[in-house]
């Protein structure tokens, strides 16, 4: 079986030299966006974790609950109201769910150690590379495996929730492992699925605020692959 090639052209009318700088230069955007939400939470989490009083705040009071919850607010406010808000409106949510999740965040440093944690970020930013150049330049559809990829997450979620009651160490691991395996597959997707976005979209008002909705969906990939990797490989603090 031959698959067929995927063609990323411009629309009529556009020169297709500036269509491929165009579409660098919106990857490239949304890479930097992404890499600074992250940089952004793990400066607030190195604060939140270094402060006794403000991990004693957050995480000894039922603000945990607030800290924990409130950045699923912030993805669902941004996809239900994406068509109504500006960029800037966007892109100003994005950053104050990036410093909501790093005190979120701050959690781990607070049970492993910082030798495992930051050897699960590079692993998890090796692995995070790999697969979205993959999904960058490869020719394949991955489409057809986005249905596999979305049960496979609704999957983790599920077992994630019944786990915080079972509180078993084997249903943990399969966990984590079913985790880097969908998150891996969801990068490399979401990585395809935005050349598409972009084919779609250049030279229009959805591109720049489809750019910032990019680098939340790889945000979140980069960030569920790291606490995947945690678990697996993190050593706790005694």
């Amino acid at each position: 079986m031959y698959e067929t090639e995927r063609q990323y052209m411009p629309r009529a009318g556009v020169d297709a030299a500036a269509f491929d700088e165009g579409l660098r230069s919106y990857m490239l955007g949304i890479y930097n966006y992404m890499a600074s939400a992250v940089a952004l939470s793990g400066i607030v989490a190195f604060l939140v974790a270094g402060s006794p009083a403000v991990s004693q705040l957050i995480f000894g009071t039922p603000l945990k609950w607030v800290v924990m919850l409130a950045p699923l607010g912030f993805v669902m406010l941004m996809s239900f109201r994406f068509e109504k808000m500006s960029k800037p409106a966007l892109l100003a949510m994005f950053w104050v769910f990036a410093a909501l999740m790093g005190a979120s965040l701050a959690a781990i440093l607070l049970v492993f150690t910082g030798a495992s944690v930051a050897r699960a970020f590079f692993i998890a930013a090796g692995m995070f590379a790999g697969v979205s150049i993959y999904g960058y330049t490869t020719k394949a559809d991955l489409s057809k495996f986005s249905t596999f990829l979305i049960m496979g997450l609704i999957g983790v979620v599920i077992a994630g929730l019944v786990n915080i009651f079972v509180q078993s160490s084997m249903m943990q691991f399969v966990i984590s492992v079913a985790s880097v395996l969908v998150f891996c597959g969801l990068t490399a997707w979401d990585t395809q699925r935005l050349k598409d976005t972009y084919a779609e979209t250049a030279g229009t008002e959805l591109e720049g605020k489809l750019a910032v909705m990019g680098a939340l969906s790889l945000y979140l990939n980069f960030v569920n692959l790291f606490q995947a990797l945690v678990s697996l490989f993190g050593q706790k603090d005694e």
